[in-house]
């Protein structure tokens, strides 16, 4: 060998064994701490860049739009219209309803229309964009023959066209989390979100505006700005899975920023902050089907509305249980 070449062939030798390196390092997920998220066994969401060019196409597209950029449509400086609070859809679906365990839509097209305890009704697609632009955005509802009603139902039935009904693969929805044995704390929450959520919420929850101040880069948590009290993530269980999913910083599944436990504080710490109150009529017609952690009566237990919204939750549940178990007594003749 010249010895000209000497050099370059110890920097190609190099080049290999590190390479080798590298690939044996993110082949072992054990060393690395990172779950295998594309394993064919989780929820794969289609991709925009494969929608073709055409009308229908098209609608998906701003469907899309309208989840990531809400605000800059229907919010308080919306092109479109005013009757949202300048969050985005996604500030909550993240991705545009497509993130793993990040409140996606991918059940959405298999599901619906389906019944729900909580409207005591069989809900369409629109019927429930409009729940989240009422609730989640304290706003109004979208005309159900808008452009916008339109072209949001088109995207939701796009992201999720691929799944049969009934079928579940991982990463859709919320991963629950198992019950707390004890209260959640708003007090160690509140620590938590100094520590942790400060940073992008605002020592308030007002959270971080956009530099154009039309939508917000880390939404309120609470404030006139926020959702509101019957938003779904207004009950701490759902909060708490949320946060412990994808809060703070994009974690993994095996490497999560929060302990459960701190998950259900900060949850508590959030709820137990003002938002907007609005209620609807018809919310749970059934009271015997209210979640343990729905934190308005009346209840069909003797539980108090204090622990119904912080927990312990489990004696809830067994309550629950043992009731449905009872036999039903035959009425006196």
């Amino acid at each position: 060998m010249k010895t000209g070449f000497l050099p370059y062939f110890i920097i190609a030798t190099l080049g290999v064994v590190i390479m080798a390196i590298v690939y044996k390092l993110f082949s072992d997920n054990k060393k690395l701490n990172v779950p295998q998220i594309n394993n064919g066994k989780n929820w794969q969401p289609p991709d925009t860049n494969d929608l073709p060019k055409t009308e229908a196409a098209n609608l998906i597209r701003y469907g899309r739009a309208l989840i990531t950029h809400t605000a800059a449509y229907l919010g308080p400086k919306g092109s479109v219209a005013h009757i949202s609070n300048g969050m985005n859809c996604q500030n909550c679906h993240l991705e545009a309803g497509t993130r793993l365990y990040g409140s996606n839509f991918a059940l959405v097209a298999s599901s619906y229309p389906k019944y729900r305890d909580r409207s005591g009704r069989i809900e369409s697609i629109e019927f429930r964009i409009n729940e989240c632009m009422e609730r989640s955005m304290n706003g109004k509802k979208l005309d159900s023959f808008s452009h916008e009603q339109q072209a949001m139902t088109a995207y939701l039935k796009w992201v999720g066209k691929d799944l049969k009904k009934g079928s579940t693969p991982a990463g859709t929805g919320i991963q629950e989390l198992p019950w707390l044995k004890r209260a959640a704390s708003a007090e160690n929450g509140q620590i938590i979100y100094t520590l942790k959520c400060k940073v992008c919420h605002g020592a308030n929850g007002e959270g971080m505006p956009e530099p154009d101040s039309i939508s917000y880069r880390y939404p309120p948590l609470w404030g006139e700005h926020s959702y509101n009290v019957s938003a779904g993530l207004y009950r701490i269980s759902k909060f708490a899975a949320f946060v412990k999913n994808n809060m703070p910083f994009k974690p993994t599944p095996s490497s999560p920023q929060l302990s459960d436990e701190e998950a259900w504080d900060v949850a508590a710490f959030v709820s137990s902050m003002q938002r907007p109150e609005k209620f609807f009529h018809y919310d749970w017609p059934d009271i015997n089907t209210k979640p343990v952690d729905y934190p308005f009566g009346p209840y069909s237990d003797s539980f108090t509305a204090m622990q119904h919204k912080f927990g312990p939750f489990d004696q809830i549940k067994k309550a629950k249980e043992q009731s449905k178990k009872k036999p039903l007594q035959k009425p006196a003749t």
